[in-house]
């Protein structure tokens, strides 16, 4: 059994906090851990047979044909945000690979801690390999003295070998002050499924990322959903993007868009580039409070073939629903919080249960506070 992760720095407050993106020094229910502090490698095991929990350093001096998917998905001339990471000379992060027919019933918990003002960086790797099942929460969050100057960059490459699976769900809970940059893309083979989840709910000061899956084998399978919500102050720039290249291929990019004041682009594109392929895309979004939500959906078809939709609409609550509720024995604030809840609510299928708990009991925490 995995050991209790011991972070005896860690105050209270901050250890509630990482509580709130699903990560358990505890360790219960969890088969392995990771977690950085600011630049600091704190932990790093896995309980796991078949599956390998190290940080990027040690990945790299154990196996050496990793060099073969580093910067393989992701350019290291993208942008300013990855050329600032491949130039890090000490590079941190993790490397999570689950050998040929491994499982892991319980997830592992990756947690990227930002206590202090500075740029925290990192490159991650994940790999499942043929017939491996990988299911992992990745819990970032900011502490109560973060200060105003904190940046996160976070370069993940994702490899989806033949009839393998990553469950990927990330819970951010950073602060009104922190910018954080998340660059990312997978490659899916053949059979291969990839589901990514994206959930923030408190402040933060801006997040950019547009995620990419490449789906490049036969019946292979992407899908993305993203719970926002944008308080006052805030700067989502979110998205994700599929491409479709094996035949077969299909892909789902869901989102739920929140604002309370703050500013939410939410970005969607689905490129199908084979007969025989399939995608939709989907972004509701609700106003709750002067703010902006910017839909942008985009459906790309090249060939005689591929089927693809898009559907898109940002409104406000429905004051009769609130009334119906209402006159069934809930106050309005009860009633508002229900049809929000229900909004919110997107159950993804093919998700482990121990991690659509943990989105689900984001929700609650949102609730609890007032959404």
């Amino acid at each position: 059994m995995p050991q209790p992760v011991n972070v005896t720095e860690i105050s209270k407050t901050d250890r509630e906090r990482l509580a709130q993106t699903g990560i358990d020094l505890e360790m219960k229910n969890r088969c392995g851990s990771y977690l950085q502090m600011d630049q600091d490698v704190v932990h790093a095991e896995c309980a796991e047979e078949g599956i390998e929990v190290l940080s990027y350093k040690k990945a790299m001096e154990k196996y050496d044909g990793l060099k073969e998917y580093a910067w393989k998905v992701v350019s290291p001339e993208k942008d300013e945000v990855t050329k600032y990471v491949a130039a890090q000379k000490d590079p941190k992060g993790y490397v999570i690979i689950a050998h040929k027919g491994s499982n892991n019933i319980f997830p592992i918990q990756a947690c990227l801690f930002l206590g202090r003002e500075q740029i925290q960086h990192v490159h991650n790797i994940i790999i499942a390999e043929e017939g491996a099942e990988l299911h992992i929460i990745s819990g970032c969050a900011s502490g109560e003295h973060v200060g105003t100057g904190g940046m996160h960059y976070g370069v993940s490459e994702f490899y989806v070998k033949k009839n393998a699976k990553i469950s990927f769900t990330m819970i951010h809970n950073w602060s009104e002050n922190i910018e954080v940059y998340p660059r990312s893309a997978s490659i899916v083979e053949e059979n291969g499924v990839f589901l990514s989840n994206y959930v923030c709910m408190q402040p933060v000061k801006k997040v950019q990322m547009y995620p990419t899956a490449t789906l490049k084998g036969e019946n292979s399978v992407a899908r993305f959903s993203s719970v926002v919500i944008a308080t006052p102050g805030s700067y989502m720039d979110l998205g994700s993007r599929a491409i479709l290249e094996g035949a077969g291929a299909s892909a789902e990019l869901i989102t739920r868009a929140i604002t309370k004041g703050g500013t939410i682009m939410s970005r969607g594109h689905i490129n199908g580039k084979t007969a025989g392929t399939r995608g939709h895309l989907e972004c509701k979004g609700l106003i709750l409070k002067d703010g902006i939500i910017y839909a942008v959906p985009e459906i790309e078809g090249s060939v005689v073939g591929t089927e693809l939709s898009h559907e898109a609409a940002v409104g406000k609550l429905a004051r009769e629903e609130i009334e119906y509720l209402m006159a069934r024995g809930l106050d309005e604030d009860e009633a508002t919080a229900t049809i929000i809840r229900g909004f919110l609510d997107v159950k993804i299928s093919g998700l482990p249960e121990a991690l659509q708990q943990q989105i689900d009991a984001s929700i609650d925490e949102a609730e609890k506070s007032g959404f």
